[in-house]
């Protein structure tokens, strides 16, 4: 156990073990932060990923450093982290500082432009954005909004819409979801069970479509019993 403390050198297998320690260790850490964590950041997580890389990577290059004092440093800014998410979701005045509302950065086609200075995001950016989304002109916005993760919501004008299926009254059928039976030329027996149908079923209709169970990549079927098979090319 010497590799958790200071050390004048390290052996081989101490190092291995010390970096073993460490990556198990941040799981631990990153499985009590929660998924929050490791979606897009906000700024109390992006305070908190600062911080533990900093920690944890000193100890794992340098043996002059313990392994057991980082690993209590980042277990207490875990609790603080918590402790921090917690009184945020009790206490609207902190919520404000950790998690801010969203700023409106483009509202009936008017850019607001004070919000873009405060998003610290350039007209540039804006745009860029709005082309990911297929949008060709500012003015088809009907809202568009900084959130605090970072990333822009996009909220397109009615009339420029496309229409959609229920708009022109058409009856559609309900989504379904295909299963995934055959990955890599292998069946998935729990999945055919699923839907009701066995070995004998599927290797007939690859059969009916003189398709090799070794060719196939991937094949689902869906509710109806469509398969839909993608052969290796």
């Amino acid at each position: 156990m010497e590799f958790f403390l200071s050390q004048e050198s390290l052996n081989h297998f101490q190092w291995v073990m010390r970096a073993v320690v460490g990556f198990l260790f941040l799981i631990g850490i990153a499985k009590m932060m929660g998924q929050r964590s490791i979606s897009q950041l906000r700024f109390l997580d992006f305070v908190m990923a600062l911080l533990i890389g900093n920690i944890m990577a000193h100890p794992l290059s340098d043996e002059g450093l313990g392994l057991m004092g980082s690993m209590i440093t980042m277990g207490t800014l875990t609790v603080l982290y918590l402790s921090g998410i917690f009184l945020t979701l009790r206490w609207p005045p902190l919520r404000r500082i950790f998690d801010p509302p969203p700023l409106t950065l483009v509202k009936n086609g008017e850019i607001y432009y004070r919000n873009l200075k405060k998003a610290r995001i350039t007209v540039e950016s804006l745009l860029s954005e709005l082309r990911k989304e297929k949008i060709d002109n500012v003015q088809k916005v009907a809202l568009a909004l900084w959130e605090p993760g970072g990333s822009i919501s996009l909220f397109v004008e009615p009339k420029h819409q496309p229409l959609t299926p229920s708009d022109m009254g058409i009856a559609v059928k309900p989504f379904d979801l295909p299963r995934l039976i055959i990955k890599e030329g292998r069946i998935n027996d729990n999945e055919l069970d699923l839907l009701g149908y066995d070995i004998s079923w599927l290797k007939q209709q690859l059969k009916n479509q003189n398709v090799s169970l070794t060719n196939v990549l991937l094949a689902t079927v869906d509710h109806q019993g469509e398969l839909t098979i993608c052969l290796y090319r």
